[in-house]
């Protein structure tokens, strides 16, 4: 084994050029990228299939800190693209966030990894984010995607969009103030059920793989310091028809965001109180403060009413039809159901409130 003691130029430790030797003799990348890259702390926005594969990439290339955040637990409909998550993990119901921080702290023990078991909100986004050189997308959603726009525009933060459905998934690099951002490319909020799902159109697993891998370089540029090779345009590929479209997106001045300065997402005055989770035939309800969400008391509480199962995350009620999900920190998952009023209903039934 090398001497960890043996410093070589720049400060780094023979052990790391053993380790990350491959990257570092990359020109473009070499010694002093992967230095900032050490010094350098991401936030993965979603921990399902791009987003597990980012996070791997980035703690493998030796990434100094890394956020994982995700509200949803490991299922078995998972396992065909999340590829850090095990037949384990989808039978334990392990939250994402922690399963994935698991996996990754075996892949690489350097790295400091910190996992959050939540909703990502206008409220816990900027202490989530706080201190991050860079946040990247593994989200599902569009209001997420205005919210994480909203931020790092506002907070001069670069951010890496991607998305993947069916065979198709498209990149976006956004640095504020030299790019366009996302709301250039999708100025308003979609309707709800406008577009297709993963559960409607379905995804492969290669397509994700592309998708993921593209982020990852994106982030590299950009985190090694290389912001003059970041690409500046919208990249769209289809793995099945093996086409790959380069689109010029330029900034808008009318720009509700970039342009006008407007972040009405991350100011909370546009924003969901319930939502229908991609896929899930599930509702997403956030409780009222008034309820108390201790999850010892709350598992006895429901005790009566139902099959209860718990763990240190959340307690989970079996009914007849649906199933409930609590956490702590007041956020319920209603399966069982794609109503918002029928999941309110429930709860309401079930919590007495």
């Amino acid at each position: 084994m090398a001497n960890p003691l043996r410093l070589f130029p720049g400060g780094i430790r023979v052990t790391e050029i053993d380790r990350y030797s491959r990257q570092i003799r990359f020109s473009p990348f070499g010694p002093q990228g992967q230095q900032r890259l050490e010094r350098s702390t991401a936030l993965v926005c979603g921990c399902g299939a791009l987003g597990t594969l980012i996070a791997e990439r980035l703690v493998r290339a030796g990434i100094g800190q890394i956020r994982l955040v995700d509200r949803d637990w490991v299922e078995w409909s998972n396992l065909q693209r999340q590829t850090l998550f095990t037949e384990t993990d989808a039978e334990q119901s392990l939250p994402k966030a922690v399963a994935a921080a698991n996996a990754l702290q075996k892949i690489n023990s350097s790295v400091s990894i910190t996992p959050f078991v939540e909703d990502i909100t206008y409220a816990n986004l900027p202490e989530l984010a706080s201190g991050c050189d860079l946040i990247l997308d593994g989200t599902d959603n569009f209001e997420t995607r205005f919210l994480i726009n909203d931020y790092c525009i506002a907070h001069n933060t670069p951010w890496v969009h991607g998305g993947c459905l069916g065979a198709s998934g498209q990149i976006l690099a956004i640095v504020p103030g030299k790019t366009a951002c996302f709301r250039c490319l999708v100025p308003d909020l979609p309707p709800a059920n406008a577009t297709e799902t993963c559960d409607s159109a379905g995804v492969l697993g290669p397509a994700i793989g592309i998708i993921a891998s593209w982020q990852t370089a994106e982030a590299m540029k950009i985190l090694s310091g290389n912001l003059q090779q970041v690409q500046s345009h919208l990249i769209a590929i289809d793995s099945w028809s093996t086409d790959c479209r380069i689109i010029a997106l330029p900034r808008s001045p009318k720009c509700p965001c970039c342009g006008l300065g407007q972040f009405p997402f991350l100011e909370g005055t546009i924003r969901s109180e319930t939502t229908v989770l991609c896929g899930k035939n599930a509702v997403q309800v956030q409780l009222p403060t008034s309820v108390d969400a201790d999850l010892d008391r709350l598992a006895q509480q429901l005790a009566a009413q139902g099959t209860v199962t718990a763990n240190p995350f959340f307690v989970r009620l079996q009914l007849h039809q649906h199933t409930i999900t609590f956490f702590a920190s007041g956020r319920t998952v209603v399966q069982g159901t794609t109503s918002p009023a029928e999941a309110r209903s429930l709860l309401a039934r079930t919590l007495g409130t």
